[in-house]
């Protein structure tokens, strides 16, 4: 085999065209699997020498090669080349120079095909393990907000108008529970990683005695159960493509509250100037670009889930090359999520809220509701009762005030059940202690959902063992 010659090209009397190499080439983007691709090397190495396959002196010999391609690798030393095509290629490339041509025996039993699916699956495996611990360092961050502003209320909103009053703490821990569901997600995601395709060559398995349980244990994962299934298997990385899509588009959300929360029509947060930016024309400008971006990345990850579903609709079993494409939409998605991981807690422990804005935004109207539960709870048909308030309402817009400072013969005409109403009802604060629902916003409720939220992260954080 020459230097220019690929793997492959025995059966070809000629090198591939230029443009072609530059089309077929994932190295530009493949080679962050390298260290994967090393330690499912390492793995294969040592299992030909158990197995017999090659002796155990050239299995130390392909291991410490290999060992020193991965110091080179994580070090910044490695030397790339488009002529290498992908990693696996460079990687044995620079194995033959180190260890001479004991490296050309590394392929016997496996296939780039049960190689690259390898890699792929050691990269989900520590991708989702890794963006688990950012999810759980902005779970963190919501219960400590929440904690610090447990008495502050807001208005709660359906249809983006103001619906009735709710606890900013009982606010946040609704994120905190939609990143629950997010971080359960990605332990799947990790899980369905967690197989060793060792063992499946190009498809249909390979005569040498290759033991997969062995390499798949070397790993710390599971051995592959069908060799057409293992290679052409990309489930694990739509799992976790899945995942990053449903947690940007909460991510998303929440973006577009912040985003109206800093405005000066709402004026509910302050964002530090740290995790903020100006206009170049505009010198009064505060903007929240990190929300902003929150925002807009979701459809980003989306695409990136859609664009490997639509590569995967239309492929046989086995290996296409269709499925190069996996890995830039994939790497694109995790960076993505990771990226905005990394400055979500702290952007919410420094925001700043302003009380009394959120508290007169809680009044009034949004206050309606509990006229009409107290009737209902009276013995009135709660239809009857939402009619009454109604016109309450009606009748409060007629005169340009408030609910609250509605005069009791005005509530009485409506209804005279009204006559025994506590007009603490009518606040803010007496709304949310009114509430005796489980996982209501009321104080007591609050505090028993920030417990469970404390419970559960220190339980989930606390080191497993080994």
């Amino acid at each position: 085999m020459t230097e220019r010659e690929p793997l492959w090209g025995g059966r070809f009397g000629a090198s591939p065209a230029e443009a072609f190499e530059r089309l077929n080439a994932s190295i530009p983007f493949d080679i962050r699997l390298a260290p994967y691709d090393i330690r499912g090397s390492i793995a294969h190495a040592r299992m030909l020498g158990e197995t017999g396959i090659v002796t155990q002196e050239e299995s130390r010999e392909l291991v410490h090669g290999l060992e020193t391609v991965l110091a080179e690798v994580e070090a910044g030393e490695f030397s790339w080349t488009l002529a290498d095509e992908d990693v696996h290629t460079a990687v044995e490339r620079r194995l033959k120079e180190l260890a001479g041509d004991v490296a050309l025996k590394l392929h016997t039993g496996r296939s780039r095909n049960d190689q690259v699916a390898l890699d792929l699956h050691l990269f989900c495996r520590d991708a989702a393990k890794e963006i688990r611990e950012g999810l759980l360092a902005a779970m963190r961050a919501f219960v400590d907000v929440a904690e610090e502003n447990r008495d502050v209320i807001l208005p709660g909103y359906t249809h983006l108008q103001r619906a009735q009053p709710i606890l900013l703490a009982h606010h946040f821990l609704a994120h905190f529970g939609a990143f629950r569901r997010d971080l359960r997600r990605f332990e799947a995601a990790g899980e369905a990683a967690n197989v060793s395709p060792l063992g499946a060559a190009a498809l249909g398995g390979t005569p040498h005695p290759v033991d997969p349980a062995l390499t798949a244990a070397d790993l710390g994962m599971e051995p592959l159960a069908n060799s057409l299934d293992a290679v052409s298997d990309r489930d694990f990385a739509l799992d976790l493509m899945y995942a990053c899509a449903v947690l940007g588009v909460h991510l998303s959300k929440m973006g577009e509250e912040w985003v109206l929360w800093t405005s000066s029509e709402f004026g509910f947060a302050v964002l530090d100037d740290a995790y903020s930016s100006g206009s170049s024309i505009m010198p009064q400008k505060k903007n929240p670009d990190a929300f902003e971006l929150m925002r807009g990345k979701a459809g980003r990850l989306i695409g990136n889930l859609n664009s490997l579903l639509i590569t995967m609709k239309g492929l046989p079993p086995g290996y296409s090359k269709d499925l190069q494409e996996d890995k830039e939409p994939l790497f694109d998605a995790v960076d993505t999520v990771l990226a905005m991981l990394a400055v979500l807690p702290e952007m919410l422990r420094t925001a700043r809220f302003d009380e009394g804005r959120m508290s007169d935004a809680a009044g009034g109207f949004a206050l309606a509701t509990e006229l009409a539960d107290f009737l209902a709870m009276g013995g009135i048909p709660f239809r009857e009762a939402h009619h009454a308030v109604g016109r309450l309402v009606k009748r409060c817009e007629e005169l340009g005030i408030t609910l609250e400072e509605l005069p009791e013969d005005e509530l009485v005409a409506v209804h005279p059940a009204l006559s025994e109403l506590p007009r603490e009802l009518l606040t803010p604060d007496g709304s949310v202690a009114n509430k005796r629902s489980a996982g209501s916003t009321s104080p007591a409720s609050v505090a028993a959902q920030l417990e469970r939220a404390r419970e559960f992260l220190d339980h989930t954080e606390r080191p497993s063992a080994g």
